[in-house]
């Protein structure tokens, strides 16, 4: 039954992805909508190609947002945000994948990728979030124009490591 939820999970993203044409610039609200199936200057996988990439040890990069304390809570009100499950070993670039960031999260981005790569541009890294998910297109794209040829764009994610059957584990915040 795994089999056949991640087949027809794959079989839905090609499709979405083949009817969405790559934009020139970042790609804001809705964020989770179809993707494009390519990335220029970056590679694209699948998840049994994001399998072997990280089994062989290449550094995940998950660039979902935090969840933010909810507006409108009333003033004392306790609230933990709900735990941010990821792909094991990743490291998490919260909140580095929309249209437009701060200087703090271009740093985040930048001190990620160099962290991931030791510093040589050229070293792969993959960048993830969910299935039908503009945060990993965009973050990937910013990347590419930091100087990054190694760039290696996962658009199903965390979705579909989960549906190949593969655990996730809690996130934590760098």
């Amino acid at each position: 039954m795994i089999r056949l939820a991640a087949l027809a999970l794959i079989l839905s993203v090609a499709m979405a992805q083949a009817q969405v044409p790559e934009p020139q610039d970042f790609h804001g609200e809705p964020y989770k909508s179809p993707v494009p199936a390519t990335l220029s200057g970056a590679r694209v996988v699948d998840t049994p190609q994001a399998l072997v990439l990280h089994d062989q040890g290449v550094p995940f990069l998950d660039v979902m947002p935090r969840q933010k304390r909810p507006d409108g809570l009333p003033e004392g009100t306790i609230w933990n945000a709900p735990p941010h499950m990821t792909i094991p070993g990743a490291t998490w670039l919260y909140d580095t994948g929309y249209d437009r960031i701060s200087s703090v999260e271009e740093t985040r981005l930048a001190e990620g990728l160099e962290n991931a790569t030791k510093g040589d541009k050229a070293e792969p890294v993959v960048l993830f979030c969910r299935t039908d998910c503009w945060m990993s297109w965009n973050a990937g794209k910013r990347a590419v124009q930091l100087g990054y040829s190694g760039v290696i764009w996962y658009p199903a994610g965390s979705d579909g490591w989960q549906a190949a059957g593969r655990e996730l584990i809690t996130a934590v915040a760098p």
